[in-house]
């Protein structure tokens, strides 16, 4: 078979691209050859509708094992009671999620995605804001926290059916107690939505919400550093929060609703390909290394947050707790889309992101989004941090002048250089 030459050479371009720049988008990160290995195997093949052991092809002994291995590895990483690998991503799970709890109509109170939210969790231009009743919670201008009491009083005055947490840009921890306190008020299920910090979860290092909230999902790569996709899991007593009962009389157990939900409700066959790369993720995940790396994602951010706010930046609530912060760029005189474009020139790869009580429009923003997952897999430290944060300081001072740019651009490969993405 002739080989595509075309796409090939694109492929060799985006990874010169990520080997020469310094990814800094907090959604993204490199995984381990091993992973990238399962992803591009055979298993990429293989149908298998439905369940380990319940398929609707023959021939799945084999991808049975195997995604078998991948739940079992999932329970003991989040110490979850049941877990579904199938979603092909976040937003697929919280789809999952909602077709199995929700009907048509019903409300949800989320996350506010101008505050830090994400599409998901109620959005006009998401299915979850098409199909549901959403209303929102926020942070309180002052302080750039969760505004918690707000959040109650909006529950109790809508009564949502759902309460979702969790953040795309949100750098603080979550009282997921409180968040279930107020769930139990007003007769609302809650979905904890991690997958940012799933990682730093995982291992301990924030809040867990699966003692607290009904059903959690993720997605696997970001902090959990895996292929991309999804994943839903249940805590110890959350299997039937409602005690519902089928007309025949069994209890209608929540895995089951949302295993349906999965499959046949919002996908045909799984990507076994890339359950088999969760699978490996997930056992590294586990691991004595994986610990020091995750713990040093946060140290990292801890590190260049301090950074940026001693070279006059305004991060959202001073600070963050897990790998990410968002900045506020208008004391800078510049937007958000500026931001990204010229450091993008530069090849430092960040997002534009609306912020609290933007005045700018979504496509325009003013601020960015900032995580430090993708640079700790290459090994970079705390006193890398503030070479960075200078990096791009000096790029938003000159983002006008393209032969300075370029001058940072060749500081940021030699800096790079230094740290081989695959060695």
């Amino acid at each position: 078979m002739k080989r595509d030459k075309l796409i090939f050479k694109l492929l060799n371009e985006e990874q010169d691209r990520q080997e020469k720049g310094l990814e800094l988008i907090a959604s993204e990160n490199f995984v381990s050859k091993q992973v990238m290995e399962a992803a591009g195997s055979v298993a990429t093949n293989k149908y298998a509708e439905g369940l380990p052991g319940k398929r609707y092809y023959g021939g799945c002994e084999v991808v049975d094992e195997i995604e078998s291995i991948a739940i079992a590895r999932a329970k003991q990483l989040f110490n979850a009671e049941w877990v579904n690998v199938q979603p092909h991503s976040g937003a697929q799970a919280n789809a999952a999620v909602m077709l199995a709890c929700l009907k048509p109509g019903d409300k949800i109170l989320g996350f506010d995605l101008s505050h830090g939210g994400h599409l998901t969790h109620g959005s006009p231009v998401n299915f979850s804001g098409k199909l549901y009743e959403p209303h929102f919670y926020g942070v309180k201008k002052e302080t750039g926290y969760i505004d918690y009491e707000h959040l109650k009083a909006i529950a109790l005055e809508q009564r949502p059916k759902m309460i979702i947490c969790g953040a795309s840009a949100y750098s603080r921890d979550w009282d997921y107690a409180f968040i279930r306190s107020v769930a139990d008020e007003v007769g609302a299920l809650v979905l904890a939505d991690i997958s940012h910090p799933a990682g730093l979860i995982a291992r301990g290092l924030l809040s867990d919400p699966l003692p607290h909230c009904h059903i959690v999902t993720t997605t696997t790569h970001k902090t959990l550093r895996g292929p991309r996709g999804g994943m839903i899991m249940l805590g110890k007593d959350f299997e039937n929060p409602w005690g519902l009962k089928t007309p025949k009389g069994e209890v209608r157990m929540m895995s089951n609703l949302l295993d349906m939900a999965v499959f046949p409700g919002t996908q045909g066959g799984p990507l076994e390909h890339i359950i088999a790369a969760k699978a490996v993720a997930y056992e590294e995940a586990l691991s004595d290394s994986y610990m020091k790396y995750i713990l040093q994602v946060k140290k990292n951010a801890e590190a260049m947050a301090a950074a940026f706010v001693s070279y006059g930046y305004n991060i959202i609530s001073g600070g963050t707790d897990n790998h990410l912060m968002l900045i506020d760029l208008r004391n800078k005189n510049i937007s958000g889309k500026a931001a990204e474009n010229a450091l993008v020139e530069a090849d430092i790869t960040v997002n534009k992101n609306m912020v609290p009580f933007d005045d700018k429009s979504p496509f325009v923003t003013s601020g960015i989004r900032i995580g430090t997952a993708a640079i700790t897999t290459r090994g970079f430290k705390e006193k890398h941090m503030e070479t960075i944060v200078g990096l791009i300081d000096a790029v938003l001072k000159n983002h006008e002048n393209e032969h300075y740019v370029k001058k940072v651009r060749k500081k940021v490969h030699d800096l790079t250089a230094k740290f081989p993405l695959y060695k």
